[in-house]
């Protein structure tokens, strides 16, 4: 994009923290931003949020390095952990909760939503899957764990597209349409 995605402002607000405010009006109690060494951007947009920076190293590493920064910064006891994209400010917000509740049943231990347009994120991992998130490298991030063993995933049908990301600048004009509701 050529300029820090998670900070371009969408209806007055950056990007992050669209992403942040949803995860958090969801209910999720520890909420851990995995960031770059230098993110002190990033903790003016999350300012007054309660949240909590993790430090990735090797950000370069790709998305993998990132979910095992935060899987390693998690508190001990966490019984699962939401991975959710930044740059993706409009997540419905009844995914979220409808990943919690499928994850209570016996069998699964992983959730993901399946919009109408396929799977997508954020994705919810039980602590049983936390040693295969720690190995992880490169850039799919949590997409071959997912896909390794389908038994253990429940998928849980929200009745709408999947939310657009902001990987372009495109994506940025889209999103920032008046017509388009976040």
């Amino acid at each position: 994009m050529g300029r820090p995605k998670l900070l371009l402002e969408l209806e007055g607000r950056p990007i992050i923290r669209h992403a942040v405010e949803r995860v958090i009006s969801a209910g999720i109690r520890h909420v851990l931003v995995v960031a770059q060494p230098e993110h002190e951007a990033l903790a003016r947009a999350l300012a007054g949020l309660p949240v909590r920076f993790v430090v990735n190293p090797t950000p370069e590493a790709g998305q993998g390095s990132s979910v095992s920064a935060g899987v390693r910064a998690l508190p001990l006891g966490t019984t699962a952990v939401l991975i959710a994209l930044g740059d993706q400010p409009a997540v419905p917000a009844e995914a979220i909760p409808a990943l919690l509740e499928a994850l209570k049943r016996p069998g699964k231990c992983i959730a993901a939503p399946r919009y109408t347009d396929g799977l997508g994120n954020p994705v919810l991992f039980a602590a049983s899957v936390f040693p295969e998130l720690l190995e992880l490298t490169g850039d799919r991030g949590a997409r071959a764990i997912v896909e390794r063993d389908p038994s253990r995933l429940i998928q849980v049908d929200v009745g709408s597209s999947m939310p657009r990301d902001v990987d372009t600048p495109e994506d940025y004009e889209s999103l920032s349409a008046p017509d388009n509701p976040t």
